[in-house]
C-alpha cells in the first residue's frame, strides 16, 4: 500500500522551537494587532508641531500671553469676590503657564528635530551637487588641456602669418642676390676665347 500524501498539513521541521513557530506567509497580509495606543500620522503631528512652534517664537505670542496674564490677574484682583475663580497666590495661573511649559517644550524639540532632519538631507544633497561639480570642472579642465596641447600642433594665423613673412624674405634675399650677379661686369668674350685657344 503506498503511503498518503500530506496535502492540508504542512511538514514542521524538527525540534522543540520549530514546533512552536507559526510561518508566516508572504501572499497574505499580516491580520491587524490589537493597538492600546491610539495611531497618529507622524507627519501631521509634525508638521502641526512645527506650526505652534513658529507661532510661540512669534511677538504675538508674547503680546498676548503677556495680555492674558495680566486679565487674568487684574480680574482675580479687582473683580468683586464672588467672581473670583484664582485668588491672590494664583495657584491656578502658575499651573496652566507651568503646563503651558510643559507642552511647548517637547513641542519646540520635535520641531528642532524635524528642522535638523531637513538640513541633514540638504546638506547631504548639497555635498553631492558639490561632488557632481567638482568631478564636471575636473573633466573640463582635463579637456581645455587636451584642446591646448591639440591647438600647440595646428598651424595657427600668427604662425602662418611669421612664416609667409619669413618666406618673402627669402624671396626679397634671392631677388637681391640675382640683381647683385647681374650687375657685376662680364668676363670679355675676347679673352674667353684666347683661353680656349690656349686650352687647346
Amino acid at each position: 500500500m503506498a503511503p498518503e500524501r500530506e496535502t492540508t498539513r504542512e511538514r514542521v521541521p524538527a525540534g522543540a522551537t520549530a514546533a512552536n513557530r507559526h510561518r508566516l506567509r508572504l501572499d497574505q497580509p499580516r491580520p491587524r494587532r490589537l493597538r492600546l495606543l491610539p495611531e497618529y500620522d507622524p507627519e501631521a503631528f509634525g508638521r502641526l508641531s512645527e506650526r505652534i512652534a513658529r507661532f510661540i517664537g512669534t511677538g504675538r505670542f508674547l503680546v498676548w500671553m503677556t495680555v492674558i496674564v495680566i486679565v487674568w490677574i487684574g480680574w482675580n484682583t479687582f473683580a468683586p469676590r464672588h467672581l473670583r475663580f484664582d485668588e491672590y497666590p494664583f495657584i491656578f495661573l502658575t499651573l496652566a503657564l507651568s503646563l503651558q511649559a510643559s507642552y511647548a517644550a517637547p513641542l519646540i524639540l520635535l520641531a528642532q528635530n524635524r528642522q535638523d532632519d531637513r538640513d541633514r538631507v540638504n546638506l547631504e544633497q548639497d555635498r553631492r551637487q558639490n561632488e557632481r561639480s567638482i568631478a564636471d570642472t575636473e573633466y573640463l579642465t582635463r579637456e581645455v588641456a587636451a584642446l591646448r596641447i591639440g591647438l600647440g600642433e595646428v598651424a595657427t594665423r600668427d604662425w602662418i602669418r611669421s612664416e609667409l613673412q619669413d618666406l618673402v624674405k627669402e624671396l626679397e634675399d634671392r631677388q637681391d642676390g640675382h640683381r647683385d650677379r647681374s650687375a657685376v661686369p662680364a668676363v670679355p668674350a675676347d679673352r674667353t676665347r684666347g683661353r680656349d685657344a690656349d686650352d687647346r
